[in-house]
């Protein structure tokens, strides 16, 4: 079943209820508000992975809730479907500008609705997984350039990043030595093996809890490397 909570916006009572209904038998846990000063509040506090955002709300309407989403870095990486009456073109290109991730325009189906909310969460699923990966103590944010080991950054030189990158990445995978050459320094070095294994050498000694027999970054003899998950 579905772990993902999904905040439901809408201010007609009966709308929020029927979304409601329909989400939690698909296994989605689900919480609602009114209008947008709640919904704002609501999602800073329960970090939804999901917003249902109607437009046309009382107080606040949902494309300046969708702004000030997009301001707050505690939710600003939310994606947010917008649920409205409007549907004309301009109303949707404005919501998409403004940082929605989707569009539906009332009435809807539910079956699409589940649909677009399964498609959103996989791709922010998806987005996430390659955006960072942990394995063991370690944790690897590939935007930040940035390896986190016991709480702690790890000073890694660019080549060293790029090629636990490329191992990360094909994880599973037995990568040769002049495939990592040429992923991480360029055609020029062909040949000069030497160069991966150094700096493998310096990895394992910053990632690994041993380094002499390494869990991580396995050796494949005569052949190069690969990497594994660990326990």
């Amino acid at each position: 079943m579905a772990e993902e909570k999904i905040l439901i916006v809408d201010d007609e009572e009966h709308i929020r209820e029927l979304i409601k209904f329909n989400l939690e038998n698909n296994g989605y846990k689900t919480i609602c508000a009114s209008d947008g000063i709640e919904a704002l509040k609501i999602a800073k506090k329960e970090l939804p992975q999901l917003i249902l955002l109607d437009l046309m709300l009382p107080g606040m309407d949902g494309y300046d809730v969708c702004k000030e989403i997009r301001k707050d870095n505690s939710i600003s990486n939310t994606p947010v479907i917008m649920i409205t009456a409007k549907g004309e073109e301009l109303d949707k290109i404005l919501g998409l500008e403004l940082g929605a991730d989707d569009y539906l325009t009332k009435p809807f189906s539910i079956r699409e609705l589940i649909a677009r909310a399964k498609a959103v969460l996989r791709r922010t699923k998806q987005q996430s997984i390659e955006k960072t990966f942990k394995f063991g103590n370690n944790s690897i944010d590939f935007d930040k350039h940035e390896v986190i080991r016991n709480d702690e950054r790890v000073d890694l030189t660019l080549k060293e990043f790029e090629l636990l990158e490329v191992l990360i990445k094909n994880k599973g995978r037995v990568m040769t030595r002049d495939f990592l050459l040429d992923k991480v320094w360029g055609y020029e070095y062909i040949g000069e093996t030497r160069t991966v294994d150094v700096h493998i050498r310096h990895l394992r000694k910053k990632i690994e809890d041993d380094d002499k027999n390494p869990k991580y970054i396995e050796t494949i003899r005569g052949i190069g490397y690969r990497f594994n998950q660990g326990e």
